[in-house]
């Protein structure tokens, strides 16, 4: 587990707020300086800000762990419904075997 930062929350999203009102006049180390962080902090806070933004997309340099549940629990689903419809398809298959000998 990595260190806590000294910055809560708040002021991270507040510092990504004020980064996003600048409207790209000015840069991550202008306003970084206004506020007494660093440009990387910056940076850092509003990329992954834009990843929490886009559902399904990954931080740059993140684990991948949630994707990794998420595809894991898709696996799970997936194989369930396999299970599922081999077994319609065998109860399908012997009812089809029934009935044709009861036609003849």
């Amino acid at each position: 587990m990595g260190r806590r930062s000294p910055y809560s929350e708040e002021f991270r999203k507040g510092a990504v707020a004020l980064f996003r009102a600048a409207d790209g006049k000015r840069t991550y180390a202008a306003v970084a300086a206004d506020l007494g962080i660093t440009a990387e902090s910056l940076r850092t806070w509003v990329r992954k800000d834009a990843a929490r933004a886009v559902p399904g997309r990954r931080d740059a340099g993140g684990s991948g762990a949630d994707e990794l549940n998420r595809l894991r629990a898709e696996n799970a689903r997936l194989l369930k419904a396999e299970q599922e419809w081999r077994l319609e398809r065998e109860i399908l298959r012997r009812a089809a075997a029934y009935f044709a000998r009861e036609m003849k």
